[in-house]
């Protein structure tokens, strides 16, 4: 009886077992299709995106590291040692002279914005020569550069992108919209 329980308890052990190595499978899957899109939209190759990616940055913040390093004219290690050493990206894109105007990606005025709602008030509240003069959160600024790689990588329309996001990480929702439509139509 004690070999059956013992058996019993194996089998669940190795179920479970493998049905975590799955998960991380499938989750390691959509993270690496993801740098690919990253290193594709930035045009890099693959294996510069991969060492940035080991530098414990969440997965989200790798094409920002890369948006301000483009932007700014400096090495993306530069950005990545500035970042880990617990600057902000608001603080950083300060310190590289880039301001809300950079970050902006349109979409309609009547688009529902979801967690770049705050955001996108600001830039509606001001002229387009005013945008200067917003100041974005960390979160925001991920959001945006992810919201522009999306939708120029999967050539749809950002408020499209937007309208799909559920909540989640953008790693997520590029998994999501590729599962979703995997000939995404081209922007009008």
């Amino acid at each position: 009886m004690r070999r059956i329980q013992r058996a019993g308890v194996a089998l669940l052990a190795a179920a479970a077992s493998a049905t975590a190595a799955a998960a991380q499978t499938v989750e390691e899957a959509a993270r690496d299709s993801y740098f690919k899109a990253v290193a594709e939209h930035f045009e890099l190759p693959a294996s510069e995106v991969s060492i940035l990616s080991e530098w414990r940055l969440p997965p989200e913040e790798i094409p920002v590291v890369l948006f301000l390093a483009g932007r700014a004219g400096v090495s993306p290690e530069a950005v990545v040692a500035l970042r880990t050493s617990g600057r902000g990206w608001a603080e950083l894109a300060r310190r590289y002279r880039l301001d809300a105007t950079q970050f902006h990606v349109p979409i309609p005025g009547s688009a529902p914005a979801g967690a770049l709602e705050g955001a996108y008030r600001s830039y509606r509240s001001l002229p387009a020569d005013r945008w200067r003069e917003i100041t974005l959160e960390d979160a925001d600024i991920v959001g945006l550069v992810n919201l522009r790689l999306l939708s120029e990588t999967l050539h749809l329309a950002p408020a499209q992108v937007l309208a799909t996001a559920r909540g989640g990480s953008w790693v997520d929702l590029y998994t999501r919209l590729m599962g979703e439509d995997p000939e995404p139509a081209r922007r009008t």
